[in-house]
């Protein structure tokens, strides 16, 4: 029988995240030339802040193995505790299995042990992990202790958010990738007057791209200032 591609839950939405959508700062190139490389299969932990991208990573990878007909899940665990730890049980002949926020059970025994057992039953069936944290590994403070010890036995990598030096080039790369006609004076004006974080200037662009489409208008400095 063959393996579902990307298992479905009421958590998943459809995404069009993908690895090349990433601005790749230099801070960051190490980490993603490892999720780009399908000869490199080993376990990850990445953390970072909330704005420095890793809910797109994990759903970028699990569209990634989609691709080549590998079968992937992606779990947000704080949006997944609302359906109890079951859903944690069956999951060994999944090819990639993404968890996003772990420091959601610091301190929930029940989910410290769920994730526990998840690792051990994947170094068992080889399947790959990729975890995620917004701690990093020194204030994570399990109350499991084998869970911790698991833990740092992955590889672990921060995931830098994108700084002001680069948050224009990011702005610029990611309206090109997604064909949103965005030039040099009016990507300067979104970046000196809106809040300097990439998820937040993706949300204004998306915004401004479906205005000026409606209206018909090019994005101009008088458009950016209807939606800002």
């Amino acid at each position: 029988m063959n393996k579902p591609k990307q298992l479905t839950f009421p958590w998943n939405k459809v995404n069009k995240s993908s690895l090349e959508g990433f601005f790749t700062s230099r801070e960051n190139s190490h980490l993603l030339s490892l999720l780009k490389d399908s000869d490199f299969l080993d376990d990850l932990f990445i953390y970072g802040t909330k704005e420095s991208g890793k809910t797109f990573l994990l759903q970028a990878m699990c569209n990634s193995y989609s691709s080549v007909s590998k079968s992937s899940l992606y779990i947000p665990l704080k949006k997944v505790m609302n359906y109890g730890v079951e859903i944690f049980e069956s999951l060994e002949n999944i090819d990639l299995i993404c968890v996003d926020g772990i420091e959601e059970a610091i301190s929930k025994i029940e989910w410290e042990k769920a994730i526990f057992n998840l690792i051990n039953k994947a170094l068992i069936s080889e399947t790959r992990l990729i975890l995620t944290s917004s701690k990093d590994l020194k204030s994570l403070n399990f109350s499991l202790p084998d869970l911790e010890s698991r833990i740092r036995k992955i590889q672990s990598y921060e995931l830098h958010p994108v700084n002001d030096k680069d948050i224009f080039d990011a702005l610029k790369y990611i309206s090109k990738l997604t064909s949103i006609n965005l030039g040099d004076k009016e990507a300067k004006y979104l970046v000196t007057y809106s809040q300097r974080n990439i998820s937040n200037l993706v949300h204004i662009l998306e915004s401004l791209d479906q205005l000026s489409m409606e209206m018909k208008r090019k994005i101009t400095i008088p458009l950016i200032k209807e939606v800002i």
